[in-house]
């Protein structure tokens, strides 16, 4: 919670704050350290610049995102009132949250002025703003806002709906921010929340290619990047399949930046060049599946892993960041900062406490970058959630200030801050009203193009657009000019004047900059849509690789023969490495595949046969590529590596004729047939395995090869292998992995080989009879709950106990089981305190509240109430008791490293996440912030049965659950009935009450230690 007793100190200590930093931040306090007067002291800012507090609570609180407006003016989204549902003990603004206006009236660099713009329930927990001319697009879940200020006194007085029918209301997942790009269009995004896009009426939207705009997988999935008119029409689906793309950043080029979030824990956060069109990997393109499920061509690093970088059709990352909490990201084009940060993407990463660029230099047809910060802070509390660019080329950074980070439970509603960093002379003044030019004559508009504030540039572009050709003119002298982005600005606005398309395309596709040269198609797919064929051509022998990409992607909605030809003159110019370059070949061949695939094997003749050819085939979706991925897997002198990804290819073919392809493999003498064999069967659709007797009796050779292995489990899942029961009740019972031997298990009782796991518990020994139980606990059969209970006798050794005890607490009818045996005190007392505090957490919303009152009560017989956190986290606990804690109590359901279990977020790295007073919460209210993609669901069947557990993954014909124990388990669609989330964290509501207040304390000072590498 807030420390509001500052608020008088706070405002004296700004009022004398020393003009540079004179206090050491290390040796203050903790309450000293929040205070917003002392934030800069902490931060540690780039050579050459200075960063300086604009404004902080009260003034305003919780900000997520934020916009400097076209006359130097900081709108701001505040989030009083996010996932109040899930944070109860919190505050709630009941006239809802409030979009302001921050001004410095007297010249001070300091906002002394606030103006609530709009105020309601309709804007809790806002993602996203963009304002020009006393307008606002706000973007919250379920919709997208546009708000007006008719009269001009900076109060929205009509509010319009331009979109609605996103998912994911009080989720970060959600839909983003909106930006007007250098074409006069508006971007956006939304994360793997969002959904789908309805319009203004709730009906779907069909973006420009044909296609609902929804995540179903017909094309589209998960995250997606978007283009749209300013009104929402003419929208275009421009990139998909990301997790949390949280703002899309367009520079002066049309260039599209963004930065990704992984599944939490798993060190994978990326920055990405948005490729238009292009898919970015985070489920499988064709079925959905998880990153996680097992594949043929699996990458070495699970980083990697994450985003299907080893498949045909996903786009590079431009850069892998490891752990973190990327939101808000700007294009910086000014001329303040020092020169490494110019015309870079900025970027606020609220998980590292930074504000940091991606300078990034031209590789091949991509990108290559690295990290440089601008702004770090000390203060763990300190959450940059956006960052953007000041009409004097400053940069603003919002900071959230929490000791969590976004779709965490918050835990302080009463602060947020707003910085300015700046450098030189002219930086230390803020003074927008010098920078700005204004709008009144066409001089001013000239020169207003030119500010590095996106707001003064769509002000300016939109008004040189309404003269016409009028302003044609004053534009050419910028077209003429020597600074290229400038030149950019210009263009975008002269080729879209009435019948000036083709002049200023064809000057730009002549143009001696290759970036210019990209402008000019990127222009032409707006404006000659008809002519694109010719257009590449006349760059299809460009010098520059960049723009041969982008003629490439220019390309994919081009028809007919010309067309073709042209992709086939860039496709022989690809030289087998340039991975940036073969998925642009790739998305412009995509919707064309047989011609384009047909117009290139024509010129490449018997040539074709070079590494850069080998990858096209690879990379094709053209069923004419088949015969020659038979001919690369049949090469006696292949490489294991390269065997595993034709095989992987043909994964991505619709066309039936693949598996009569892969039968016709298995009939081989290859040097590597045994490797083929497996390959093949992992590859072939399994309905025609079903239907193929060659195939059935390979896998009779096959399978006892494998057995004992995961691509033995793997095999009989994929193929729905029956006749495995006794193998598999060997490998659950001996096998050396205990995660193959809980996979065996599982995939025995799916097998309805239960009553086998049964015979085998009548005398089983302490480890066997754990094991055996946990491989049954996702069986929901009142039978075994009779079984269970047995097993709570004293008879049985402690460890076997709790095992029964947490088979009845793992599914919705063992739960109410349990709490029979509770209510007629027929629970043994050494087990009583676990069992409670599991069914505290339960799903049933009758067993929680029953077992909760049964807690208290021997709560209060143990005397086991916690103090405050605010106590806690002064508290000091040892490390090396803290990591027993987590190995004895936490590691059943998440890892550290490689160690524990795979089954809620991995905490690697959580330390740099969160603070001890964020982990207190965490551990206490779990419910309060569960992750996103970690909900429980509560699956019933149509055999009557239930499963609970966390979705890996759902597709087309299979329901993917990660249950308790890290295990995971297939269910045919089919035999799904219904699906619910429950509203419950799968961490259990009151585990803390399982240890006593000492443990407690050392297990948050162990887990408080598990940092990024950097940082220990």
């Amino acid at each position: 919670m807030k420390q509001l007793a500052y608020c008088a100190l706070l405002a004296l200590l700004v009022a004398c704050a020393p003009k540079k930093p004179s206090i050491d931040f290390d040796k203050l306090d903790e309450p000293a350290k929040r205070l917003a007067a002392n934030a800069v002291y902490g931060m540690e800012v780039a050579d050459g610049c200075e960063v300086t507090l604009f404004a902080s609570e009260p003034m305003l609180i919780n900000p997520t995102n934020m916009h400097v407006d076209e006359r130097g003016r900081v709108w701001v989204c505040e989030a009083l009132n996010y996932r109040n549902t899930h944070n109860p003990e919190n505050p709630e603004r009941v006239e809802g949250d409030r979009i302001l206006i921050l001004e410095d009236t007297d010249g001070d660099s300091k906002a002394d002025k606030s103006t609530v713009f709009y105020q309601g329930t309709d804007v809790n927990a806002a993602l996203g703003i963009w304002a020009v001319d006393n307008q606002a697009i706000i973007s919250c879940s379920p919709y997208v806002f546009l708000l007006s200020d008719t009269n001009g006194d900076d109060k929205a007085d009509k509010r319009d709906t331009l979109f609605t029918g996103l998912s994911g209301e009080q989720s970060d997942h959600a839909v983003h921010a909106f930006v007007q790009g250098p074409d006069g269009k508006m971007y956006f995004n939304f994360g793997n929340n969002g959904k789908q896009i309805m319009d203004r009426h709730g009906k779907p939207v069909i973006d420009l290619s044909g296609n609902a705009v929804n995540a179903s997988g017909a094309p589209y999935r998960q995250g997606m990047v978007f283009r749209c008119d300013p009104d929402g029409s003419n929208l275009e689906v421009l990139a998909h399949n990301f997790r949390n793309n949280y703002e899309v950043a367009p520079d002066s080029y049309g260039t599209l930046w963004q930065s990704d979030n992984d599944d939490d824990g798993n060190l994978g956060v990326r920055i990405n060049y948005v490729m238009e069109y292009g898919n970015y990997g985070y489920t499988d393109q064709m079925t959905g599946a998880s990153w996680s499920d097992r594949r043929i061509n699996l990458e070495s690093e699970i980083p990697l892993r994450h985003w299907h970088l080893n498949d045909p059709g996903v786009v590079p990352n431009l850069l892998q960041t490891g752990s973190g909490s990327p939101c808000g990201m700007v294009v910086y084009e000014g001329d303040m900062l020092p020169e490494a940060f110019r015309n870079q993407p900025l970027h606020a990463e609220a998980g590292h406490n930074v504000v940091r660029a991606y300078p990034a230099k031209s590789n091949g047809a991509g990108y290559s970058a690295e990290m440089l910060n601008l702004v770090k802070s000390k203060d763990q509390w300190c959450r940059p959630s956006d960052v953007t660019v000041a009409p004097d080329g400053s940069v603003f950074f919002a900071d959230w200030y929490d000791p969590a980070v976004g779709g965490h439970k918050f835990g302080d509603t009463g602060r947020g801050r707003i910085f300015r960093v700046s450098a030189g002379k002219k930086g230390r003044k803020y003074q927008p009203a010098k920078a700005i030019a204004g709008f009144e004559t066409e001089d001013q508009l000239l020169e207003s193009l030119q500010n590095p504030n996106l707001a003064v540039q769509a002000k300016a572009s939109n008004a040189l657009r309404s003269k016409g050709t009028s302003a044609e003119a004053g534009l050419l002298k910028l077209w003429n000019g020597t600074n290229s982005r400038v030149r950019a600005r210009a263009l975008w606005i002269l080729g879209k004047m009435k019948g000036k398309a083709q002049t200023y395309v064809q000057a730009a596709l002549d143009d001696i900059d290759p970036d210019i040269r990209i402008v000019g198609l990127r222009l032409a797919r707006q404006v000659l849509p008809n002519q694109i064929a010719q257009l590449a051509k006349s760059v299809s022998n460009d010098p520059s690789a960049q723009v041969r990409r982008e003629a490439a992607v220019s390309l994919r909605f081009a028809k007919g023969a010309a067309a073709d030809k042209v992709w086939a003159d860039l496709a022989s110019q690809y030289d087998g490495l340039d991975r940036w370059y073969l998925e642009a070949l790739g998305i412009g061949s995509d919707l064309q595949a047989d011609s384009r695939f047909l117009a290139w094997k024509k010129k490449a003749g018997a040539k074709w046969n070079t590494m850069a050819g080998k990858n096209l085939v690879w990379r094709s979706r053209s069923k004419e590529a088949l015969p020659l991925l038979k001919e690369m897997i049949q090469d006696p002198k292949i490489k294991a590596f390269d065997l595993r990804q034709y095989f992987r290819a043909l994964h991505f073919h619709a066309d039936s004729a693949k598996n009569e392809l892969i039968e016709s493999l298995v009939q081989g003498k290859h040097p590597m047939q045994d490797s083929i064999n497996i390959l093949a069967l992992f590859s072939v659709d399994p309905a025609y395995y079903q239907q193929s007797a060659a195939l059935k009796t390979l896998a009779e050779q096959v399978l006892p090869k494998l057995e004992g292995s995961v691509e033995y489990l793997d095999l009989l899942g994929r193929l729905q292998i029956k006749n495995q029961n006794d193998k598999l009740l060997k490998m659950a019972l001996e096998n050396k992995d205990e995660a193959l031997r809980g996979q065996a298990a599982s995939l025995l009782v799916a097998n309805k080989g239960m009553s086998l796991l049964l015979q085998q518990l009548k005398g089983a020994d302490e480890a066997k009879a754990q094991q055996i139980l946990y491989a049954l606990a996702p069986v929901n059969d009142p039978a075994l709950f009779k079984l269970y209970q047995q097993y709570l006798s004293e008879n049985n050794p402690l460890a076997v106990r709790r095992a029964a005890l947490n088979c009845l607490t793992s599914n919705w009818d063992g739960q109410i089981y349990l709490l029979g045996l509770f209510e007629k005190n027929q629970v043994p007392e050494v087990l009583a305190m676990q069992g409670l505090v599991s069914l505290a957490g339960a799903w049933n919303t009758d067993v929680r509240k029953k077992s909760r009152a049964l807690l208290t009560k021997k709560q209060k017989e143990m005397g086991s109430d916690l103090p405050p956190v605010a106590v806690l986290e002064g508290r000091s606990g040892k490390v090396a008791s803290g990591k027993a804690v987590f190995s004895q109590h936490c590691a059943t359901c998440h890892k550290v490293g490689a160690s524990g279990v795979n089954f809620g977020p991995a905490l690697t790295e959580i330390g740099s996440k969160l603070d001890k007073g964020a982990l207190y919460n965490a551990i206490i209210y779990p419910s309060s912030g569960i992750n996103y993609g970690y909900e429980g669901f509560n699956v019933a069947l149509k055999d009557g049965s239930t499963v609970q557990g966390i979705v890996e993954s759902k597709t087309a014909s299979d329901l993917k659950l990660r249950i308790m124990g890290g295990t995971s388990r297939s269910y045919p669609i089919a035999d799904v009935q219904k699906m619910e989330e429950m509203p419950q964290s799968l961490m259990m509501e009151g585990l803390y009450q399982g240890f006593n207040e000492q443990q407690l304390v050392d297990l948050v000072e162990y887990l408080a230690t598990l940092k990024v590498k950097s940082e220990k």
